[in-house]
């Protein structure tokens, strides 16, 4: 595979064809350990793909990989039809993937606000900044409420908003989510999962890994 400027912005030639996310035939090792065996996933635009599987089965690894934190061995990794693989996650994020880290990883010192307009550290529009942490006030009533409060006094279930409304604060293309669910209680969890619906109801495109079959 020859080496991609990261400078390089994607095609605009047939994208609406392409999948947002496709991982092709990706083989990943940890040491001598393989963890992946020609793992092939695509996400169409639009849609929500959930992969499944229980603890220690590769499903962070595979978020790992479609953030540029681990190289896999073989395959490769697209964002609308331009290969990833080998950029720095900075470059993958500018490129339009956004993500909701497993445990949600807030800055747990800093406020909501703040920690909502991390989100946006790739961009320089400001008057575009201000008024996308709007929208996401809308969105997320309940942080409005919270917003000058540090994010680490939140419960779990208002923290997932938190990383939710950080991930969109970039305009992704796709949302990854690593575990949305992890670690809250039932009625969190519905309240989740409903967010999550109504973010891909606005046109973003999510792909979420996830243990929590039902």
């Amino acid at each position: 595979m020859s080496q991609m400027n990261e400078q390089q912005p994607p095609r605009q030639a047939d994208i609406s064809a392409q999948p947002v996310l496709k991982i092709d035939h990706v083989d990943t090792f940890y040491g001598p350990t393989q963890v992946h065996f020609g793992l092939t996933v695509e996400v169409g635009r639009g849609q929500i793909v959930c992969l499944l599987g229980g603890n220690a089965s590769g499903k962070s690894t595979t978020m790992k990989v479609i953030l540029g934190l681990v190289k896999p061995r073989a395959g490769a990794v697209y964002l609308e039809g331009e290969p990833i693989t080998g950029l720095s996650t900075p470059a993958i994020i500018r490129r339009g993937l956004g993500s909701v880290p497993e445990a949600r990883r807030l800055f747990g010192t800093m406020t909501v606000r703040e920690n909502i307009l991390m989100g946006a550290f790739t961009r320089n529009d400001k008057s575009a900044i201000a008024a996308d942490y709007e929208r996401m006030m809308e969105q997320f009533p309940r942080l409005r409420e919270r917003s000058t409060q540090l994010a680490g006094t939140l419960s779990g279930g208002e923290q997932q908003m938190v990383a939710m409304a950080r991930a969109l604060m970039g305009r992704p293309r796709i949302i990854c989510m690593d575990e949305p669910t992890m670690g809250l209680s039932p009625l969190h969890v519905e309240r989740v999962l409903e967010l999550i619906r109504t973010v891909n109801a606005t046109g973003v495109t999510i792909f979420m890994v996830e243990q929590n079959a039902h």
